[in-house]
């Protein structure tokens, strides 16, 4: 099968034939049909997040069951699905309270690799690796998608729909009437800004450098709109607001936007790390931070809870509460996926969507 692949940091991802191994007893092959290009994937491509090469990349996936394991109940050939990028094990203490997206064992690890290269293993990202044709991957991770929902969209639920909108109702937990800030108007931004309307906020405030991404971000849910590019956004946004937000979140993946997100909460208010700052970076905050009350957290995979939130979210698309048709900026082959990751890194989509196959 043919597959972009990773064979270093900050070097372009090069189309490749791998083999496939078949699947074992807790696995499914997948035929992808779409993979969103994720700001998660330039992370390890610039390296600022390490990983094992070679690699294929690609964890915002959807596509067709093509194989399962002899063990695998829960889908069959033919089954469109959502692939999850977390596989839980169901059975942990986290799985069992309900946080399969912290699960602290995961799926039965398989001893030999699912991806060779002439003999060589190649590391898939999340056990995902959907920047390819097909993808072996853990059954525990699918969520089926219904035949009235393109696969297209399904992809964008299986990562950037997911994490924004269950950082604010699972992580955040925000409130009718409540006030929120949003760091970043990207496809996660765009996500946190549409459920924290849905949810009835009474404000939204996008934070961005980029006129269109806060232009979209109005049509999106967003009340208020801050150019971080011209002045202190964390001045401005507390003049808005006189003092702060009970909600605010970072959608970047930054040291310095973290800490506004901090700032920009008001006492006794809530700062939502949402984006993957990098490894070695501190995040700092006062000192004062028992007299202000306030909340530091993060939000992986938005609190996931897969086989529950992925068909809520497309429940609430085909009320059309969720705007996931507009998420979709671009669309791209396969081979053209350097091109997708140049405009994600210019600035230039919102999300782009690699389409891989055709149901």
């Amino acid at each position: 099968m043919k597959a972009a692949v990773l064979n270093a940091p900050q070097t372009p991802l090069s189309i490749e034939e791998l083999t496939l191994d078949k699947p074992g007893p807790t696995e499914a092959v997948i035929r992808v049909i779409a993979a969103g290009v994720c700001h998660s994937d330039l992370h390890f491509i610039e390296g600022t997040y390490p990983t094992r090469h070679p690699a294929v990349l690609g964890h915002e996936v959807a596509g067709v069951v093509s194989e399962v394991g002899s063990a695998v109940t829960n889908v069959s050939p033919g089954d469109r699905v959502i692939i999850g990028f977390v596989q839980p094990c169901g059975h942990c203490a986290d799985c069992d309270s309900g946080r399969p997206n912290l699960c602290s064992q995961g799926a039965p690890r398989r001893e030999s690799p699912g991806l060779m290269r002439d003999g060589e293993a190649v590391t898939q990202m999340a056990n995902v690796g959907g920047f390819a044709e097909y993808v072996i991957t853990y059954a525990s991770g699918l969520v089926k998608v219904a035949d009235d929902i393109s696969l297209e969209i399904a992809a964008l639920v299986g990562c950037s729909v997911m994490t924004g909108y269950g950082a604010v109702v699972n992580t955040a937990g925000v409130t009718p009437g409540s006030t929120v800030a949003v760091i970043g108007a990207g496809g996660v931004g765009l996500n946190i800004i549409q459920a924290a309307a849905l949810a009835g906020a009474e404000k939204v405030i996008a934070v961005d450098m980029v006129e269109h991404k806060l232009t979209t971000a109005r049509d999106f849910g967003a009340t208020d709109v801050i150019d971080a590019g011209d002045g202190d956004p964390v001045a401005k946004l507390q003049e808005l607001t006189g003092g702060g937000v009970d909600f605010a979140f970072e959608a970047i993946g930054l040291k310095v936007t973290a800490e506004q997100a901090y700032q920009m909460a008001k006492r006794g208010g809530t700062a939502v790390v949402v984006g993957m700052v990098p490894p070695m970076d501190k995040i700092e905050v006062s000192g004062m931070i028992w007299l202000e009350e306030k909340t530091l957290k993060g939000s992986f995979y938005g609190g996931a809870r897969f086989h529950r939130d992925m068909p809520n979210i497309l429940n609430l698309y085909r009320q059309g509460k969720l705007n996931l048709d507009g998420l979709v900026t671009r669309r791209y082959k396969l081979e053209e996926i350097n091109e997708a990751f140049d405009a994600l890194k210019n600035g230039e989509v919102t999300r782009s969507v690699l389409a891989i196959g055709i149901e």
